[in-house]
């Protein structure tokens, strides 16, 4: 038989409760969500691309347009373009001197944060952006400073747009840690050249936003996953601690009577096991309660064929006469042979269940089977005075799933007591029939039947109501509650009922499950 795959161990699952496992799951899903932060600096790249096309864009254009225009109308164009767009322009001649400076000409348009003069969450924002710098690697700006004088050769980029002749572009940190980019292009043929500076704010601004707005949600998200996986924590861990505490305490044995859980309200995989332990609970007491009962039982059968020996042996050692001497000694043998059929009784009783457990059924013609147990008690006299026949109701197969040694330790109880209840030359007739999906063999007797509220205590333990005519202690009392126990691990049962003939006598039943029934399941 295929053995079955044993739980996976998971490194991770061996020292950790179940409530920590369900918030770590949640929590980690969540961190990984929260990775979502570092593609923010993906964001303000774009969002800075976009900036630094847009400045050299503005700069060119700009650029452009002062080439074409008179020098006496350079002052209203650049003053006009810095209002408009929020920069400020310096053009340079080709030797370097400063020839226009929009801040001169129509005022600041833009200016500088003091970062002192903030209020303490603005601190906090750039701690917060110095930190995500810090995490993704980002290199620290230059600040920017204005020069101590106006001159071209102050700005490298200037420098490399009049050596390049290209519109060189660069970024620089305000004292806020806003971005400044500043942009450089020649202007027409003459060697001046366009400084264009934007503090770009809104960058820095947008980027605080989202991550605001990201760190937001997954606060809330966090909150609600925390609050849900609590939840889902207390509807499997408690009744899981519910269940072991009362497994615990039948284990310890503390209490007589343990009430587990059923969990009726449950229709999950917790109340399935909650009904499944109370079911076992149930069954294990019953059978401490059977063994228990069984115990006292054996005692009290042993005791008396014990107590009736030790009274014959020690009255044998007074006695002298020979004719009392013998009859002390039949008695002590007649209970020696009583405890030595107990005990084989008793043994029988116990480990028919461990055994039955471990045996492999196999097809059973149960008609050939009680023809052939018949025959073999005619032969060596096992019916005594009695007539038995095997009658098969209708037509066959009579196969049932089954240990046969043991269908023949039933039958063979079954026989001994209708043999022993039935009058001499009585006649004891074994039935066998089909009844739907089951086959059934009956034994019917012409004894004196038994009376309806003892047909159930026939089938206890110990339970001998015997013949007026038959020795003491020649039957333990075991057969039928032997028989009975085989026929239930086999899955059928053992009844006793009135004869169907309408006669006098008792009918002892045997219903077993017919092997085509199993083969179809």
């Amino acid at each position: 038989m295929p053995r079955e795959p044993g739980p996976v161990r998971l490194f991770w699952t061996r020292r950790t409760s179940l409530t920590a496992r369900i918030l770590a799951v949640n929590v980690i899903a969540l961190g990984l969500m929260a990775g979502s932060l570092f593609y923010l600096d993906s964001y303000r790249k774009q969002l800075l691309a976009e900036r630094f096309q847009l400045a050299r864009t503005e700069a060119e254009i700009t650029a452009d347009g002062l080439a074409e225009t008179p020098i006496g109308g350079r002052r209203a164009l650049i003053e006009r373009v810095s209002t408009d767009q929020a920069l400020r322009l310096r053009l340079y001649n080709s030797k370097g001197k400063l020839l226009i400076d929009s801040f001169e000409l129509a005022g600041p348009t833009f200016t500088f944060v003091d970062p002192t003069q903030e209020d303490w969450y603005q601190h906090a924002a750039r701690m917060i952006d110095a930190g995500m710098n810090y995490l993704l690697g980002t290199p620290p700006l230059e600040p920017y400073r204005d020069p101590p004088a106006e001159r071209a050769d102050a700005w490298p980029e200037v420098l490399q747009a009049v050596a390049t002749g290209q519109t060189i572009v660069v970024q620089r940190a305000a004292p806020d840690e806003t971005p400044v980019i500043n942009a450089a292009a020649t202007v027409g043929a003459r060697g001046e050249v366009l400084l264009a500076t934007r503090n770009a704010t809104d960058i820095t601004q947008s980027v605080r936003d989202a991550r605001q707005t990201l760190v937001i949600v997954l606060a809330v998200t966090l909150i609600i996953s925390i609050q849900l996986s609590l939840f889902l924590a207390r509807t499997i861990v408690q009744p899981l601690r519910t269940l072991v505490r009362a497994a615990v305490r039948v284990r310890l044995g503390r209490e007589r009577e343990v009430v587990v859980p059923r969990l009726p309200e449950r229709r999950d995989e917790i109340g399935l096991l909650a009904r499944a332990i109370s079911d076992m609970t149930t069954a294990l007491r019953r059978r401490i309660d059977g063994v228990e009962a069984f115990a006292a039982d054996v005692a009290h059968e042993i005791k008396n064929p014990l107590a009736s020996l030790r009274s014959a042996l020690e009255t044998l050692e007074k006695v002298d006469d020979a004719q009392l001497r013998r009859e002390l000694t039949a008695i002590a043998a007649h209970d020696v042979r009583r405890i030595d059929r107990l005990v084989t009784e008793i043994a029988e009783a116990s480990r028919i269940d461990a055994e039955l457990s471990r045996t492999q059924f196999v097809p059973v013609d149960l008609l050939a089977l009680a023809e052939g147990l018949v025959r073999a008690r005619m032969e060596r006299g096992g019916n005594g005075t009695c007539r038995v026949t095997v009658t098969p109701v209708d037509t066959g197969p009579w196969d049932v799933p089954g240990d046969p040694a043991r269908l023949v330790r039933v039958l063979e109880n079954l026989l001994d007591n209708a043999v022993s209840f039935s009058p001499p030359g009585g006649h004891v007739d074994v039935t066998v029939e089909h009844l739907y999906d089951r086959v059934e063999l009956a034994v019917s007797d012409e004894g004196p039947g038994i009376p309806p509220d003892a047909r159930e205590k026939v089938f206890e333990r110990f339970h001998s109501l015997r013949p007026s005519g038959e020795d003491f202690g020649s039957h333990s009392g075991l057969g039928l509650a032997i028989a009975r126990t085989i026929a239930e691990a086999h899955d059928g049962t053992l009844i006793a009922t009135d004869r169907t003939d309408g006669l006098g006598g008792a009918r002892l039943a045997l219903n077993l499950p017919s092997l085509d029934e199993e083969d179809e399941e």
